[in-house]
């Protein structure tokens, strides 16, 4: 860019328009961002809450539960299923495990 003919109030308006064309790219960039967030937020919003109570089963279909969870409980497997109290009441009762970590015995106020 050292020709002559170029002044430098022509390369400042060069300079201008490059920066112009940067600044709206950001904003694009910008105003994506900000549409994933509100999107992120509305998902989260629309989310149904984790049930009270979790029962786990195994592999088999058929099978009985092989654990007792406090809904949301970290631990639960893939293969939970949300049921109320009273079903939860009965499991333990009937000697399915209730999980170390989230103790729902503790929270029904069951002891052994």
């Amino acid at each position: 860019m050292n020709d002559p003919a170029l002044s430098r109030l022509d390369l400042l308006r060069f300079l201008e328009r490059v920066q112009e064309g940067d600044l709206a790219r950001t904003r694009r960039w910008i105003a994506d961002e900000e549409r994933k967030e509100r999107e992120r937020q509305a998902g989260e919003a629309a989310r149904p809450a984790p049930p009270d109570w979790l029962l786990e089963y195994g592999l088999n279909r058929d099978a009985l539960p092989n654990a007792v969870h406090v809904g949301g409980c970290h631990m639960a497997g893939k293969r939970s299923k949300g049921v109320d109290s009273e079903t939860v009441r009965r499991a333990l009762a009937a000697g399915v495990k209730a999980c170390t970590h989230c103790r729902p015995d503790s929270e029904l106020g069951i002891l052994d």
